[in-house]
């Protein structure tokens, strides 16, 4: 069976969905039972097939950047959606990363013995077949193929419209690889219509598909976790803040704010709300090197005391996911203000401290409940890739199963073993 085939006519969405589902879980089941290295094998053919078909990716992306363009998405959008020779480059490169990660399928987490000689041991195994579900980023197409094949998953890949054209390309190339080395198409397969029903065919696949990942906008999200009977694992926005402590030291505050904010406003890991302390001295100096570099701040009183070309926040503003070079601005009385403004519009994503007081960062470590929480590091360090996991399927923000970037142990779930020698309960 190919790994992307065309809709029949008699086929429903439901039906779409349980052809490619049941494809995929045959393949996946022999991708349960091949080495480490024949996996990391197929992922280097992948990044060359890739590297080899660099110029129809790219020329792929243009369509779809231009058709972006006419259809007036954001600059931020935009910057998400485009590839270019360095981009791309830096997609093959990860495959390759993740192919020389360890294997997580067949460690072994514990192990203990019973009184009666039962030897227990709980051992990672794949999840099964993952369906992912994602808008405009065509990256998450190699990413996510990759992770997943590691970790002995198949995947099933539903992108955006915006990236359509870049999809198909990335996963055609992709998949000519993995085929030189034996793994299974359907192990990594592409919805082939852009048709919303078959996403609500995917969340309702319950028994054939064993988790979802949603990654895209607050929409999105929102629709998958509020629709689907499959697990899913997800987060909503990424409300992330700087707080610049009074004993922040000025120069590394202005550096690392502009660099949470504006290096590339476009992504889950951007500051949205910086918190500037009341002591700090130097708040007029951070917040005019932002506005120098083209971000619109919004903020409370006290923050548009410092810069006129501050303008008011509304109630809103504290609990926006921007995407954009627009930035929420307050000011606050020390370290307890800053924890409850961010237990309070946190999204629980990524919070980060600029001080030169270690009881403060200690205090800020322990005290902010979100997946990361950093200290004199910008927050856009938030990223698979960044924490040496390769790269990652996506940053989760609940309390279950995984938190933080996903990548190879997040997309495992683990079985119990139990050896015996003839014991039968009395």
């Amino acid at each position: 069976m190919p790994s992307s085939p065309d809709i029949t006519p008699a086929e429903t969405p439901e039906s779409l969905v349980a052809r490619l589902a049941q494809a995929g879980r045959a393949a996946q089941r022999i991708l349960a039972r091949l080495t480490d290295a024949e996996k990391a094998a197929g992922l280097r053919a992948a990044a060359e097939a890739m590297r080899a078909s660099d110029a129809v990716i790219l020329a792929a992306n243009a369509l779809d950047v231009a058709a972006g363009e006419a259809r007036g998405l954001s600059g931020a959008m935009l910057d998400r959606l485009r590839l270019d020779v360095g981009r791309l480059a830096g997609i093959c490169d990860a495959l390759d990363q993740v192919a020389a990660l360890p294997d997580p399928v067949g460690e072994e987490i514990s192990r203990s013995q019973r009184p009666n000689g039962l030897v227990l041991s709980r051992v990672r195994v794949p999840i099964g077949l993952i369906g992912i579900i994602y808008e405009s980023r065509p990256n998450v197409t190699a990413d996510a193929a990759a992770l997943c094949l590691r970790s002995g998953n198949a995947v099933l890949l539903r992108g955006g419209s915006e990236a359509v054209h870049s999809n198909r390309a990335l996963h055609a190339a992709l998949v000519e690889g993995l085929k030189k080395t034996g793994i299974p198409a359907d192990a990594v397969q592409l919805m082939p219509s852009q048709d919303r029903a078959l996403v609500g065919a995917m969340l309702t696949a319950a028994g054939l598909i064993d988790m979802i990942i949603p990654r895209g906008g607050k929409s999105l999200v929102e629709r998958v976790q509020a629709d689907a009977r499959v697990p899913v694992l997800a987060h909503l926005d990424g409300i992330c803040h700087t707080y610049i402590h009074a004993a922040a030291d000025p120069d590394m505050a202005r550096a690392i704010a502009l660099n949470a904010k504006m290096r590339r406003t476009g992504i889950c890991g951007a500051m949205e709300t910086l918190l500037l302390d009341a002591q700090f001295p130097a708040s007029p100096s951070v917040v005019a090197g932002l506005l120098d570099a083209g971000c619109e701040l919004r903020g409370d009183a006290r923050a548009r005391a410092l810069d006129p070309r501050i303008v008011p926040a509304s109630a809103n503003d504290w609990d926006c996911e921007y995407l954009d070079a627009v930035l929420s601005v307050a000011v606050v009385d020390g370290l307890d203000e800053a924890l409850a403004h961010i237990a309070a519009h946190s999204s629980s994503h990524t919070e980060a401290i600029v001080t030169g007081d270690d009881a403060a960062a200690e205090r800020f470590l322990n005290e902010v409940d979100s997946a990361i929480v950093m200290v004199n590091a910008s927050t856009q360090f938030a990223d698979g890739g960044e924490f040496g996991l390769g790269a990652e399927i996506g940053i989760a923000t609940g309390r279950l199963h995984a938190r933080g970037p996903v990548a190879l142990e997040g997309l495992t779930t683990y079985k119990w073993q139990v050896r015996g020698t003839g014991q039968v309960r009395p």
